[in-house]
């Protein structure tokens, strides 16, 4: 491309040049050699005019008298009825501008200048013209270069953008070139870049969400499975196998939940549900574990409450808090529910250590954890409580104490009592 800018850019120059420096050329010898024409003549005008009126005084007309009348590079001859002829200058050799005059006396003065002193000067001429039509082209390679690489090396690095671009790095690099339309295609690459990079985060964080949020759904769904291959009980591989069913229910319902997120996390699907059925179920999935484990898990509190949101969001909150003492948490786990103004609230508890002091609120930060964990659950279940106009909070830290809060349905006020007149 430079090559190309470079030649198409001398190319326009020499033909300015040509075009104008031949014209130039041309108008300059046809002015110096009129001018010497009418030196010539004019210089042989003036000496008719000095020879007529010596002639007219009665003064000799000789060479002593009209060598000064001519010019160093110019020969005269002064011709006069009845007289000899009067040489003046040196006669020039070769071509020669020449020009005759008479005078009312019969005299005449022809006076001739050699052409080569035209020549000469038109040869200087054509130099200064060169000279200039060089210092032109030179002028115009280095502008032309200068440009070139304004113009290239812009575009040789957008080229090496949009490669980083299509080998997956979408750093946006935010160089701009002077240039507007240079500027505006950087700008498009890099907003491109920026596109691209928040499509691969929220690729990265769906299948880092995904990956974990089923992991327990699918922990749970194996230990059912275990259970229905190692009965033979009818009635137990019933049981277990329609808890297993309930089970593959929700895990779709976390499935659909995690792509709707990854779409638009502002999206909801709130609607009225049985806030004791969810904890009854979670209660009772994740009851065995515990049992494993030694230790308990109970619920408590206001019964009979009914909540605003999507019953497998809520249902998956409450198993990432379960899990999370399950994992860092100590003794009986508690599931207690209340009432505050016009929310639900579920609080789970246990008696372990609690949330480090240096994390407090911190824990529902990505990537954050105290216990070596992957740092994800809480933030999910924090951005599925949001999700439906609910949130999630830590009350208390020791003993730890998390709170889901949601919009509660309210009961109908009582229709008016009307009296009735007997």
């Amino acid at each position: 491309m430079r090559r190309r800018l470079i030649s198409s850019t001398l190319a326009v120059v020499l033909v300015v040049i040509a075009v104008f420096g031949l014209s130039l050329i041309f108008v300059e010898s046809r002015t110096i050699e009129s001018s010497a024409r009418d030196g010539v003549e004019s210089e042989a005008v003036r000496l008719v005019g000095i020879v007529e009126n010596r002639i007219l005084a009665g003064e000799s007309v000789d060479a002593k008298g009209l060598d000064r009348q001519i010019a160093a590079d110019r020969y005269a001859v002064v011709r006069v009825p009845g007289r000899a002829q009067v040489t003046l200058g040196s006669r020039p050799k070769g071509k020669a501008i020449t020009s005759t005059q008479r005078g009312d006396h019969g005299e005449s003065v022809t006076v001739e200048q050699p052409r080569s002193t035209v020549s000469e000067e038109i040869g200087r001429n054509l130099l200064v013209i060169l000279a200039v039509a060089l210092l032109a082209v030179l002028a115009a390679v280095g502008l032309a270069v200068r440009q070139a690489r304004r113009l290239a090396s812009p575009l040789s690095d957008l080229a090496a953008t949009a490669e980083r671009l299509g080998s997956g790095d979408p750093r946006p690099r935010h160089r701009r070139y002077g240039v507007p339309e240079l500027d505006r295609i950087a700008d498009v690459l890099d907003a491109s870049a920026e596109r691209i990079g928040r499509m691969l985060t929220a690729e990265r964080r769906l299948a880092s969400d995904a990956s974990h949020q089923l992991r327990t759904p699918l922990t749970a769904l194996s230990m059912r499975l275990e259970e229905i291959v190692a009965t033979d009980d009818q009635e137990t591989v019933k049981e277990e196998a329609t808890i297993a069913l309930g089970q593959v229910e929700r895990l779709t319902d976390v499935v659909q939940r995690l792509l709707t997120n990854a779409r638009d996390p502002r999206t909801g699907s709130a609607v009225y549900f049985d806030l004791d059925e969810v904890i009854k179920q979670q209660v009772e999935e994740w009851r065995p574990a515990y049992q494993n484990e030694g230790r308990a898990i109970v619920r408590s509190g206001t019964p009979a409450l009914r909540a605003v949101g999507t019953p497998g969001a809520v249902a998956q909150v409450l198993a990432t808090l379960i899990e999370n003492a399950l994992m860092h948490g100590s003794g009986t786990v508690g599931l207690r529910t209340r009432v505050t103004g016009n929310q639900a609230v579920v609080e789970v508890t246990d008696e372990g250590r609690g949330v480090p002091p240096d994390l407090g609120a911190r824990v529902f930060e990505r990537t954050v954890s105290g216990r070596n964990s992957t740092g994800l659950g809480l933030a999910l279940a924090r951005d599925l409580a949001e999700a439906d106009g609910g949130r999630l909070e830590l009350l208390q830290q020791h003993p730890p104490v998390f709170a889901l809060f949601l919009a509660r349905e309210m009961q109908p006020p009582p229709p008016p009592r009307e009296d009735i007149v007997s």
